[in-house]
C-alpha cells in the first residue's frame, strides 16, 4: 500500500509477512510462504490491529497478508494501516464478509486484492503471483518519459453537450487504441460521471484532495485514484449535494501537476463554471477540446469560450467539436449557418446515434468501446489521434487546421452575430 509514512524504521524489508486471526489460515499461509522459500515465521498471529502496532517500530514487507475479520470498521482501520506502511507495500486483505460493495471500496482505498475466508491455496497463489507482477513492473513515471505528456481539458459549451460522454471515451482511446498511461480527473465534484460511465465507483479519492491539498502528493495519487483498466485510471467524485466544496482550486492544480508525473495523458473533463472560478487550471493544458451541439445558446457560448481562450490562455490549442449532430431535417441551426456565426470551422463533427448511446449506458461502457467498429465513432476516434500526434509532434500532423488561441475574431458584436443567426433560421425554429 503506498501511503504517506513519516515514523522511522530500521531493517531491510521482508518478501513477505502476514498477520492473521485463526489457525486454519495460518496453515495456509505457511504453506504458500514455503513454496516460496520465504520463513513460515513470518506468519503472525493477530489480525489488523496487531499489523499496525508491528509496522509503526520496524519495516514494511513487501507483501503484506492482513486479516481484517476482528476489524469492526475495516475501510477506517485499513487508513490507520496506511499510515504506518512504507511506499511500495502491496496488502492483500482477507475477511469473512462477502460483499461486493466492501470489496470495492477496499480496492479504492489501496488494497491490491481482498480473499474470502476459508482461504483457498490457489487463489493465495494467484493473488501472490499478481503482486509480483505489479513489484516488477515498470513504473507510470518511467514510462511517461518516453514519450511527452498530453494534458487535454474537455470543456461543454452547454449542460448536455455530451462533453463528459467524450472525455470518458477519449481516456478509454488514450489508454487501448494510443497505448498510453492515462489519468481522467473528473472535475465535476457534486455530479461528475467519469467513475458512473465507466461502471467504477468513485471513492474519496477527489473529495480528500480538496479537503487536505497538503497530502496531495505521487504516492496520494497512485492510492487515490481508481483503476478502470490496464492504462486507465480515473479519479471522480460523488460529493453530498447538501456539502458545498471550500476550495481556492490549489487542490486541483496539485492534482494536474502530479498526475503530469505519472501518467502520459491526462484528459480532465472540466466544467465550464470551474473554468471560470479557476482559470488557472489551464496553465499547463496544452489543448482544450470544446464540445458543443448546434443550437443558439450554444452558438452564444461557443463564442464567448473562443474569446476566452484567446484572451486569457492564448497558448492552448483549441479544438472545436460539433457533437450529436441531427439529421438537417432535424436541426436547429445547420452547420453552415452555425459555423458562419462562431466565425470557425468545426474541426471534428459527431453524429447523434441515441441507440448507441443508451446501449453504452447500460453497459457501463464510454460509447468509443461499446460502439466498436460503428461508423458514426470514426471522428471521435481520429480526435484522439490526433490529440496525441498534436503532442508527439511541434505541429498538426493532420491537418486538420485546429490553431493555438484561434477563437472568434472581434469585427461583430456579440448581439450583432446572434441576431444574424436568428434571421437565418428557418420559420419553424422562431416559433
Amino acid at each position: 500500500m503506498n501511503a504517506p509514512f513519516s515514523l522511522a524504521k530500521s531493517g531491510q524489508r521482508d518478501a513477505f509477512v502476514a498477520f492473521v486471526c485463526d489457525e486454519n489460515s495460518a496453515e495456509t499461509l505457511r504453506g504458500v510462504a514455503g513454496d516460496h522459500g520465504w520463513p513460515v515465521e513470518k506468519v503472525m498471529k493477530g489480525g489488523l490491529r496487531n499489523a499496525v502496532q508491528t509496522l509503526s517500530v520496524s519495516a514494511s514487507p513487501h507483501i503484506l497478508f492482513v486479516d481484517l475479520s476482528e476489524s469492526g470498521d475495516p475501510l477506517n482501520d485499513i487508513n490507520g494501516l496506511a499510515e504506518v506502511c512504507e511506499p511500495g507495500t502491496i496488502v492483500i486483505a482477507m475477511g469473512q464478509v462477502n460483499d461486493v460493495r466492501l470489496y470495492r471500496d477496499l480496492l479504492s482505498s489501496g488494497i491490491h486484492d481482498y480473499l474470502l475466508k476459508p482461504l483457498n491455496p490457489d487463489m493465495v497463489r494467484e493473488s501472490i503471483a499478481q503482486a509480483h507482477a505489479l513489484l516488477h513492473a515498470p513504473k507510470a513515471a518511467e514510462a511517461s518519459a518516453e514519450r511527452p505528456h498530453c494534458a487535454v481539458a474537455i470543456i461543454g459549451t452547454r449542460g448536455g453537450a455530451g462533453a463528459s460522454t467524450i472525455a470518458t471515451s477519449l481516456a478509454w482511446l488514450s489508454g487501448e487504441q494510443e497505448k498510453r498511461s492515462t489519468a481522467l480527473l473528473d472535475l465535476d465534484v457534486h455530479f461528475g460521471t467519469g467513475a458512473l460511465g465507466l461502471d467504477l465507483e468513485p471513492g474519496r479519492g477527489l473529495t480528500d484532495a480538496i479537503e487536505n491539498p497538503s497530502r496531495i502528493d505521487g504516492l496520494f495519487i497512485e492510492r487515490a485514484m481508481v483503476r478502470a483498466g490496464e492504462r486507465l485510471c480515473v479519479l471522480s467524485a460523488e460529493a453530498p449535494i447538501n456539502a458545498p466544496i471550500q476550495t481556492d482550486g490549489t487542490a486541483f492544480y496539485q492534482l494536474q501537476e502530479e498526475m503530469r508525473a505519472a501518467f502520459e495523458t491526462t484528459i480532465v473533463d472540466l466544467p465550464r463554471g470551474m473554468l471560470v472560478a479557476y482559470p488557472h487550471l489551464v496553465e499547463e493544458v496544452q489543448t482544450a477540446v470544446i464540445v458543443t451541439e448546434l443550437t443558439l445558446a450554444a452558438a452564444r457560448d461557443t463564442i464567448r469560450l473562443l474569446s476566452w481562450f484567446r484572451s486569457n490562455a492564448p497558448h492552448v490549442t483549441v479544438i472545436l467539436v460539433g457533437n450529436k449532430l441531427q439529421p438537417v431535417a432535424n436541426q436547429e441551426i445547420s452547420r453552415k449557418d452555425f459555423e458562419g456565426s462562431i466565425e470557425r470551422k468545426l474541426d471534428f463533427a459527431i453524429a447523434w446515434d441515441g441507440k448507441l448511446a443508451a446501449q453504452a449506458a447500460k453497459l457501463g461502457k464510454p460509447l468509443a468501446e461499446a460502439g466498436k467498429g460503428n461508423r458514426a465513432l470514426a471522428p471521435l476516434i481520429d480526435l484522439s489521434r490526433h490529440l496525441c500526434q498534436l503532442h508527439d509532434a511541434d505541429e498538426d500532423d493532420d491537418g486538420k487546421g485546429a490553431a493555438k488561441g484561434k477563437g472568434a475574431k472581434g469585427g461583430t458584436s456579440l448581439i450583432g452575430k446572434l441576431a444574424g443567426l436568428r434571421a437565418r433560421l428557418p420559420a419553424r425554429a422562431k416559433k
